[in-house]
């Protein structure tokens, strides 16, 4: 094993995708000295480098934002905030222009720039440059593996380990930014598989609440064999392995179109046919989406000419809403010294109860990444290097009793089913939540009690600890949440009930938690 690296700074932030990178650039443009440690390679880790994110843009002109606003609110459900959605479309619109040095911005057809939408591994890519320009301190395949508190419980840091040199890192900060991702537990969805929870469970550790996180219901329909998430399906018709035609709603129609598809597929194989696709979108695929055109490729499928079997991928919190609380308009949680950002933070304030997915995801990632970056660098409080710090990591690093073998894959993959089985996600009730509940408890505690690594390998280990966690906010909040309300449908409870027009604030780790959100009450 390699020396200990420690380093100080005065904002740290955990993660390496677009909130992170946008989090980074703002601190380090508010005059901090900022750090990233990615668990991968910021610029092409994470969901949106294998994407093509657009952003939630809309003119400076105060009609169309208030329409665009009004719209929102609506699919939010009485759950959003609109002086957030206020905020971030007046962020969003002001800061995407800037990566216009390392981004190459299309035309937009009437001799202006194209900005909403972009192509994300040149996304990434330009993010990355703007952060080194801006002298950020880029450390990839440094994962985050506990966050480090002070004598008052002040997050003060972090603590990990450098893949690449097999050494343990150490990084003192004034401020914290947790820009770590949602969690798609593993389910194969494209850029996804450093996508764990990680930081949920690192903020719940400090003592941060959660919330939203019952609003955990997303899939892409992609080809059966490679995650795309972005090929086109509206104009698709679908048919079972005898060739018979399956009735399937428009994808507009939401839920009840995932829950068509996912019936069928646990009948057996369900073929997509894309032949009646519109004549313009062949010839131009593979240019707005590169990703998507290579798995068939590499299959030799013509998805234009050639029916071809899909399933569903489970997204989990990365299209859903939930994420940890944000207490203020500056992106803080309840722990001092610690912010979050992007799918870390839930996005309840813009989403409300619908999926965040696409355009708003983007837009908050961008907007809440640079309202902690310019928070975490104001607030940062001088470095003592001296001061005593104390690790706030459990499960996998410190058992509560003998440690002892875990089937990681085993554990990994019923954690898995439990969030994503299409007959549990798709058509949530109380019998099969609590069922689910009951096991992910028994899966949390036998990590805790017995799970312990050391180096390298913990790192898996505290990953399949996040999952876990996770899994058991989800599965709580969705079981406390007897209503239908956007995308958490319950179909032993199929209508919207005005008496849970609040927020759920989740928490806790070997018991889990659960409140409403008093506050929004009394704003109310």
């Amino acid at each position: 094993m390699g020396e200990p690296i420690r380093l100080a700074c005065d904002v740290l932030v955990i993660g390496g995708g677009m909130a992170a990178a946008w989090a980074a650039i703002a601190a380090a443009e508010a005059g901090a000295h900022v750090a990233m440690v990615d668990k991968g390679y910021c610029g092409t880790s994470g969901v949106t480098a294998t994407g093509g994110p657009n952003h939630w843009w809309v003119p400076e002109d105060p009609a169309l934002r208030a329409q665009a606003i009004a719209r929102q609110s609506s699919k939010a459900q009485g759950l959003a905030d609109e002086a957030w959605m206020e905020q971030i479309l007046a962020l969003t619109f002001r800061h995407l222009p800037t990566l216009a040095p390392w981004y190459p911005f299309g035309s937009d057809g009437a001799g202006g720039i194209y900005h909403s939408g972009v192509r994300g591994p040149e996304y990434m890519r330009a993010l990355r440059s703007f952060a080194l320009a801006r002298g950020v301190t880029i450390l990839d395949h440094h994962p985050a593996l506990e966050l480090l508190a002070d004598r008052e419980a002040r997050v003060s840091g972090a603590r990990g380990h450098a893949l690449r040199h097999d050494a343990p890192w150490d990084i003192r900060a004034g401020a914290t930014i947790l820009a770590t991702g949602g969690c798609a537990f593993r389910s194969g969805l494209i850029g996804s598989a450093l996508n764990t929870g990680d930081g949920y469970l690192m903020g719940a550790e400090a003592g941060a609440e959660l919330s939203g996180m019952e609003f955990s219901i997303a899939f892409s329909l992609s080809p059966a064999w490679a995650s795309t998430r972005t090929l086109p399906f509206t104009a698709a018709r679908f048919f079972d392995e005898a060739g018979h035609e399956i009735d399937v709603p428009s994808p507009r129609a939401g839920h009840a179109h995932h829950q068509a598809l996912g019936r069928a597929m646990l009948a057996g194989p369900v073929y997509a046919d894309l032949s009646e696709a519109p004549a313009a979108l062949p010839p131009i695929l593979h240019r707005i989406q590169p990703l998507t055109t290579a798995s068939f490729a590499r299959a030799g499928i013509d998805p234009f000419r050639q029916r071809f079997p899909v399933r569903l991928f489970g997204e989990g919190t990365i299209r859903g809403t939930g994420g940890l609380r944000i207490l203020d308009q500056e992106c803080r949680t309840s722990v001092a010294g610690l912010f979050a950002a992007g799918d870390a933070a839930t996005r309840e304030l813009v989403a409300g109860a619908a999926s965040g997915g696409g355009a708003v995801n983007s837009a908050w990632a961008l907007s809440s990444g640079r309202i902690a970056g310019e928070a975490a660098a104001r607030e940062a409080r001088p470095i003592r290097p001296d001061s005593a710090l104390t690790g706030l990591g459990r499960a996998g690093l410190h058992p509560t009793a003998e440690a002892r073998a875990l089937d990681q894959r085993g554990l990994a993959a019923s954690i898995e089913s439990h969030m994503h089985h299409y007959d549990r996600a798709l058509f949530r009730r109380r019998a099969s939540l609590s069922a689910s509940l009951d096991t992910l408890g028994c899966h949390w505690d036998f990590i805790a009690a017995h799970g312990q690594a050391t180096g390298a390998a913990a790192l898996p280990l505290r990953e399949l600890a996040a999952m876990a966690a996770t899994a058991r906010w989800c599965t709580a909040a969705a079981l406390a949440r007897d209503e239908t309300r956007g995308v958490h449908v319950r179909i032993d409870a199929p209508d919207l009930a005005p008496s849970r027009g609040h927020r759920l604030i989740v928490g806790g780790l070997d018991t889990v938690r659960l409140r409403p959100d008093v506050l929004l009450e009394d704003a109310a």
